[in-house]
């Protein structure tokens, strides 16, 4: 009985070592990222410098003098009326961009946040790879946390594969992920910066 009783405690231990590693190894599923050297020349990027960066609050200290960041975001979601389910949508184009090295890894915020609260996505990018995280809006100031989602599709290109602090970038983004169920996110745009 003994014996059984420590099989068990042994073999449940496993399973949990087991599940815990296949969570990790989930969550850092990055992906290649595709480089597009004639970026920069794009008319999307070039129509960024014909107009002033995004004043989201008034105590706001902007970084770049033009924008950033051509982003639109789609939240769609489904609701019932009556007997007939209907698609309802919101779109937000606030968006900036702010990239910074931390480490080996590049951080490419796309964010709308106004001094409470943001939404958008944080982009990782590390040898020749990408991941992206969502960004929780419920998120307190000062405070940054990360929601899960379902990917269903995300491609990123930049204009070139190995930068350094003080590198302009270019990049273009497509991302669409399901929050749950009913809401889906798709984010979809051009951005620059300098990279911090």
């Amino acid at each position: 009985m003994k014996r059984t009783l420590n099989f068990s405690f042994v073999f449940i231990f496993c399973l949990f070592i087991l599940s815990c590693k296949k969570e990790a190894k989930a969550e850092w599923a990055f992906e290649k990222f595709s480089v597009d050297k004639d970026l920069p020349k794009n008319n999307n990027i070039k129509l960024l410098s014909k107009y002033p960066e995004l004043h989201l609050f008034k105590s706001e200290k902007l970084e770049s003098s033009t924008r950033t960041a051509n982003i639109v975001q789609e939240d769609g979601f489904y609701i019932r009326c009556y007997t007939e389910k209907e698609y309802r949508f919101f779109q937000f184009n606030d968006y900036k961009c702010k990239a910074e090295y931390k480490g080996d890894t590049i951080n490419i915020w796309l964010n709308n946040y106004n001094g409470y609260f943001g939404n958008g996505v944080l982009v990782k990018v590390f040898n020749h790879q990408f991941l992206i995280k969502d960004i929780d809006p419920k998120a307190l100031k000062d405070e940054i946390k990360f929601i899960e989602t379902h990917l269903n599709s995300q491609k990123l290109i930049l204009n070139k594969a190995i930068f350094r602090k003080n590198d302009s970038i270019y990049g273009f983004i497509d991302y669409n992920a399901s929050l749950d169920s009913l809401v889906t996110k798709n984010f979809r745009g051009y951005f620059k910066t300098i990279i911090k």
